[in-house]
């Protein structure tokens, strides 16, 4: 079995994650989802229990905001499908708890390399390049970081998607 990477990529509410989900929902076996996001107020906590349950009972999930290395080398080989949402979330969480980002993204890349035996991993990601350039150092690192990951992503996945206003467009 040979690692399958897709990424879908798009803007905030684009549909991307609607789109990898119901796409990984129809690969055959467990699944698995990882989770990034942080229930830190009402409004996330309300939207991470409409996603859990958009999931259903098929989906083992995952919560993991920082340590998304770990859990694919400790849980992938046991799927047949992992679905990584989302790594802008991640990312900035990383730099939210002042750790290394540029290491973490290094760390995660190496641990894709060596998930040979996973079947098919998909990432969802936010295309932030194409707003105006951030007022704020903080903000500018956090695009270009993004958008650095977002490139060593698309570089080593089989298929890549830009989802807008709902429609996906296969751009790998």
């Amino acid at each position: 079995m040979a690692l399958k990477i897709i990424f879908v990529l798009g803007g905030a509410k684009s549909g991307k994650s609607s789109f990898a989900l119901t796409q990984a929902s129809g690969v055959k076996g467990k699944k698995a989802f990882i989770a990034t996001a942080e229930a830190l107020d009402g409004e996330m906590k309300e939207r991470i229990s409409r996603h859990k349950a958009e999931r259903g009972d098929e989906w083992d999930t995952y919560e993991e905001p920082l340590n998304v290395s770990k859990v694919l080398s400790e849980t992938g080989d046991k799927y047949s499908v992992v679905l990584i949402d989302c790594l802008t979330l991640w990312l900035s969480n990383i730099m939210h708890h002042m750790k290394d980002t540029e290491g973490a993204i290094n760390k995660f890349i190496d641990e894709l390399d060596r998930s040979k035996d996973l079947s098919t991993v998909y990432m969802v990601s936010n295309e932030v390049g194409t707003g105006i350039v951030p007022e704020n150092d903080l903000a500018r690192k956090f695009r270009d970081l993004a958008g650095n990951l977002n490139q060593r992503i698309a570089g080593i996945s089989e298929e890549v998607y830009l989802v807008v206003a709902g429609i996906p467009l296969k751009i790998k």
